[in-house]
């Protein structure tokens, strides 16, 4: 699915007629900017991440489990950038690290996407569910609702990933990449129906949500829906783009011919869009700081203590619970 490599070459296996006629154009600065763009988000996801981690383990409760997810997601988006660098020097010196660990990195590299499209999925279906039946939510927060929670979401997400192990080896043009054309079809495929029905179950949630919302007598909001919700688009609307070009990319290979001004155009498109989905690891801790009120307290707090600038602020106190807020939100940092 080229996920994996930020060339998007193929070999002669791949080409047909209409790829031969048409003159793909390699361009110097999409390697700088790409390479600048990497290494700011490698950084700032490493440190926004690490922040996340520490406000929830230092001040919060793992007893809530929004914040179980929110850990989680941070792991996810820390897996994801420190892959990065990897996918860096591929692009300038080629594949040098083994057949291996380009299966490994690769199948890694699909576990990071598939679990955090899973995490925001059941986190939006626990928002619904606390929204709307509220009922029915009330022993899902034990610790081993919890601990099963995170082992099916880690372990589908290293079953989704395993064909990319198998399909991805070390290409003769010192690429990392499919191994056939067929593994790249069925990639992009599996990706896109599990991204396509994960959306479906999020908007009718979030319809659903709003619904019940504005029936409610109550003009408070609660401030974890709005979070949940800022996070969830961020996530599609950063991958979204990327997803439907590679789709489109796939249409020769199915025998939907496309004209060399469209392949072209693609193969413009693609980068920006591509540095757009990969950037996504650093969106989430920035969206905590703007929409997370206790977040932002915490981290006032923790702040002043590493500088040494006086006492650390007092958390802010906890509010009433509106509607969609469960007895375990007070845990919640948001």
């Amino acid at each position: 699915m080229e996920y994996s490599g930020i060339s998007e070459s193929t070999t002669s296996i791949d080409y047909d007629l209409h790829s031969l006629l048409c003159d793909n154009t390699t361009f110097v600065f999409a390697t700088i900017t790409t390479t600048i763009l990497y290494c700011l988000v490698f950084l700032l996801s490493l440190v926004g991440n690490s922040l996340v981690l520490w406000v929830l383990v230092k001040y919060e409760s793992l007893e809530s489990l929004t914040n179980v997810f929110i850990l989680n997601l941070c792991l996810s988006d820390l897996v994801f950038s420190c892959l990065l660098p990897v996918w860096i020097s591929e692009y300038h010196w080629d594949w040098v690290l083994g057949d291996f660990l380009c299966k490994l990195l690769s199948m890694i590299f699909c576990i990071s996407l598939y679990s955090s499209i899973f995490f925001l999925t059941i986190m939006t279906i626990h928002r619904y569910l606390s929204v709307v039946r509220p009922l029915s939510t009330l022993r899902v927060h034990t610790l081993r609702c919890r601990v099963l929670v995170t082992t099916a979401v880690w372990s589908a997400s290293i079953l989704f990933s395993i064909p990319d192990a198998i399909s991805h080896r070390v290409r003769s043009e010192g690429s990392c990449d499919y191994s056939g054309r067929a593994w790249f079809l069925a990639s992009v495929y599996q990706h896109n129906v599990v991204f396509l029905l994960s959306a479906a179950v999020i908007l009718f949630c979030y319809a659903q949500i709003l619904r019940t919302l504005l029936r409610s007598r109550s003009r408070r909001r609660p401030r974890t829906v709005r979070l949940i919700l800022a996070v969830v688009a961020a996530h599609f609307l950063s991958w979204a783009p990327y997803n439907l070009l590679l789709f489109l990319k796939t249409l020769p290979h199915v025998g939907v011919s496309q004209t060399c001004e469209a392949r072209r155009r693609l193969e413009y498109a693609l980068p920006v869009c591509r540095n757009l989905a990969f950037s996504h690891c650093c969106f989430n801790p920035v969206l905590y700081v703007f929409v997370g009120v206790k977040f932002r307290a915490h981290l006032k707090s923790l702040l002043r203590k590493l500088w040494g600038r006086g006492p650390q602020a007092p958390s802010p106190p906890l509010s009433p619970r509106s509607p969609g807020a469960s007895a375990h939100d007070g845990a919640s940092f948001y």
